[in-house]
């Protein structure tokens, strides 16, 4: 359990209380570093370059509960902005930028957005379409010198909310996660105490900001402990190491397509014969603790095999946006139980039938959380919001099941969701997509296992009587729609697509007509 290196924050703090708590006791220390361009931010700095932020933003009129859109690199801007935002009572609303145009200006439009800031490299995304007031938000320094900070006049409680983050749904739409300051800063909390962070910990945050992964377990939780987080723009197997050893890194972030190329990098460069015998290669890191997975299930093949070969454990965890991130962890020691998502870190968890009673240990089910990390609902569906909290408690959609000892594993999903690297694809968008094609009468896509990403997108489709189309053709028709992640990168032709007795379609089956060889 967490080592009380200094005073807790009470329970009922906001992030901006928080942020202030830990000014006060690390004022000098290095909360944040860019390992883009080196830049360092003390607690002190960095609170008064957030305070400055904050006064930009209401000099452009926004208020307490007004969504701010962030469509930004990773960097030390993207982490400023956030806190910004939260110092000034608004809602953060990040921003995937792998999202085609359309896809954007829905989201601005669907969360009310008020404002975007964005990173110059991402103005082409937008592409011309509408977009509320916008700020360039490229070096926040430059872009708020001279600008007075906000006094905090404005009450902020824990209840309010801080983050509107979209998580594609079943009906092929995102819904908007709203998060309260009480939900990051509970499970912030609660990823400290279980993982024994401290004031020394070095966190690097590689893992994209418009995620919940790297909001909440490798920043919030950084400041709950008064730790440091290093912010890396994206993830390079070939610097990785580097920037370890660099910033003498203690844990990480990752999915497990990233564990799959630093293997994969590491076996190519052993097999290089010209690999000079005076060069070994560094395979253990005195810094390393362990490195946290999530996501998606980690192979474990390639779980094993990138413990051996890097000296490095490997924590499991499991969660989801509207759980802020983390539900559960591994202990990040030799109690772990391989193949489980692990044990839950703070919030109550169980396994329910489809009559929202609890099922045997070892039986499947849904799996429910409850507890002070997860969302309060989502943002003007209620619908939504009543039947994900069926019985009290928050339904994932996910079916797994809990053994004698009380570790939880994942055994399918409820839902027909693609995870791929890390990635949440839901199959009904691109379906509905393919069917706005004028030569297809059907679609349907599924995901299929891939050795790198985990999962990949194909699709299956029923091209209309006197029509014509290729894979090329329907491909390159997706990729002017959809953001390429979430793109089939195989289509495969059918004259009907099997459906069940009550006509839905059977995408279990699909997977059994895929082409062999």
């Amino acid at each position: 359990m967490l080592t009380l290196y200094h005073k807790m924050p009470e329970r009922n703090e906001t992030i901006r209380n928080l942020l202030q708590t830990r000014v006060l006791e690390h004022g000098d220390k290095v909360l944040l570093i860019s390992e883009l361009d080196g830049r360092e931010f003390s607690y002190g700095a960095f609170s008064k370059l957030v305070d400055r932020t904050a006064g930009l933003l209401k000099s452009r009129g926004i208020e307490k509960g007004d969504v701010v859109s962030l469509l930004l690199p990773n960097s030390a801007e993207y982490i400023i902005a956030y806190f910004a935002c939260w110092s000034l009572g608004a809602v953060a609303g990040p921003i995937n930028s792998l999202l085609k145009p359309d896809e954007i200006e829905w989201t601005l439009a669907n969360s009310e957005s008020k404002l975007l800031l964005v990173g110059s490299g991402f103005l082409s995304n937008l592409d011309g379409r509408k977009a509320p007031d916008q700020i360039v938000f490229d070096d926040a320094d430059a872009v708020t010198s001279g600008q007075t900070g906000i006094t905090p006049h404005t009450e902020i409680t824990p209840g309010d909310d801080a983050v509107i983050i979209y998580t594609s749904g079943t009906t092929g739409k995102p819904k908007g996660c709203l998060l309260t300051h009480e939900n990051l800063i509970a499970n912030a909390r609660q990823i400290v105490e279980w993982l024994d962070f401290g004031p020394n910990d070095r966190l690097l945050s590689v893992m994209p900001l418009f995620h919940m992964n790297a909001v909440s377990v490798t920043t919030m939780s950084a400041l709950y402990a008064g730790g440091t987080t290093v912010v890396s723009p994206k993830f390079s197997a070939s610097r990785f190491w580097d920037i370890i050893e660099k910033y003498r890194i203690t844990s990480f972030g990752s999915v497990a397509t990233m564990l799959s190329m630093l293997l994969s990098r590491h076996e190519s460069v052993v097999s290089d014969q010209t690999r000079s015998a005076n060069s070994p290669l560094i395979t253990h890191h005195s810094s390393l603790k362990f490195a946290m997975c999530g996501s998606a299930p980690v192979p474990a093949e390639v779980l094993h095999r990138f413990e051996e070969t890097f000296d490095c454990l490997v924590v499991e965890g499991y969660g989801l946006s509207e759980s802020t991130c983390r539900s559960t962890f591994n202990p990040p020691n030799k109690d772990r139980r391989p193949g489980s998502c692990g044990l839950p870190i703070g919030n109550e968890m169980a396994v329910w039938d489809e009559k929202n009673e609890p099922v045997a240990e070892g039986e499947l089910g849904e799996i429910v959380l409850r507890g002070p990390n997860i969302f309060r609902g989502y943002f003007k569906n209620e619908a939504a919001t009543e039947k994900a909290f069926e019985g009290g408690w928050f339904h994932t959609g996910d079916i797994g099941y809990r053994d004698a000892d009380g570790f939880y594993f994942i055994a399918d999903r409820k839902s027909d969701m693609i995870i791929r690297g890390g990635e949440n694809i839901y199959p009904r968008e691109i379906d509905e997509l393919l069917f706005t094609h004028p030569a297809i009468s059907a679609a349907a896509a599924i995901g299929v296992p891939d050795e790198l990403y985990g999962e990949e997108v194909e699709a299956f489709v029923v091209v209309r009587d006197g029509k014509t189309a290729s894979e090329a053709e329907l491909i390159d028709f997706c990729r002017k729609h959809l953001a390429d992640y979430k793109c089939p990168k195989r289509i495969h032709f059918l004259t009907e697509i099997p459906k069940g007795p009550t006509g839905k379609l059977l995408k279990r089956e699909l997977a059994k007509l895929r082409p062999t060889g």
